[in-house]
């Protein structure tokens, strides 16, 4: 950039401007408003733009061009998902018996147990095959004895964590498993 005697200008890298005073072959001498002499490269300063006061950028802009730039950078928003609802589990199986079966009358309560410790087998072993990874359990409240059952059954995978699913959406009746990918069943 040429710079000339007389110029105002400003530093890039700090808050200095002032007036050029004397150009040398690479040094450019200013006078700041303190009325101290600086020495600079050329490729530290840059012109100051003149009349760059608050009435000249009020009043000399174009408000119909600026409002026009902002209209059209406007984006289309996307389908926003809450914080909860990302996290939450897609796949639900419910374990209460009249969901597994169109009778019960005839079973024992051991049979119960037994189809539905090999619905969440099932199900779970599914969940693995297809990376699928959460899942909820709901079991009920009852007496605890299926809740307990699927502990035992969750515990004897290396790559599966499980707690309890959120009291808001399931109660106290529901088991989540976590399957962790990278980690050998």
């Amino acid at each position: 950039m040429k710079f000339k005697v007389g110029d105002h200008i400003e530093t890039l890298d700090d808050n200095i401007s002032g007036v050029i005073t004397k150009i040398s072959d690479k040094t450019i001498t200013i006078e700041d408003s303190d009325g101290f002499n600086l020495q600079f490269e050329a490729n530290e300063l840059m012109l100051s733009s003149s009349g760059n006061s608050l009435e000249n950028a009020v009043y000399n802009t174009d408000f119909e061009a600026v409002k026009r730039e902002k209209a059209s950078k406007k984006r289309k928003s996307a389908p926003t998902i809450k914080p909860k609802e990302r996290h939450a589990p897609k796949f639900e199986v419910d374990l209460h018996i009249h969901h597994l079966t169109k009778s019960s009358k005839r079973m024992s309560n051991f049979e119960m147990l037994n189809l539905q410790l090999d619905t969440a087998r099932g199900q779970l072993e599914f969940a693995m095959r297809k990376r699928i990874p959460k899942i909820v359990f709901i079991h009920g409240v009852g007496e605890g004895v299926l809740r307990q059952e699927l502990e035992t059954l969750f515990s004897r995978y290396n790559n599966v964590r499980f707690y309890d699913a959120d009291y808001k959406t399931y109660g106290l009746g529901a088991t989540e498993v976590r399957i962790l990918q990278n980690i050998e069943p």
